[in-house]
């Protein structure tokens, strides 16, 4: 699932992000959601998100187990 769209998006989920600094290399970080920030219902380059670590970034990918 890729994290476009808000509603697929839930505070506790296992998620890739892609941090600002990171968007040229495409380097992704793997976190636990725990806000997110972004308002409206889809983002074409992903919601954005703040992870349990205070990390945000926008939403690449959501793992499943």
């Amino acid at each position: 699932m890729t994290g476009k769209n808000r509603k697929d998006i839930k505070a506790g989920l296992k998620v890739m992000i892609v941090k600002k600094e990171d968007q040229r290399t495409g380097k992704l970080t793997e976190g636990v959601v725990k806000d997110i920030l972004t308002n409206s219902s889809t983002h074409p380059h992903g919601i954005k998100v703040r992870l349990q670590d205070g990390t945000v970034g926008r939403v690449q990918e959501i793992k499943t187990i």
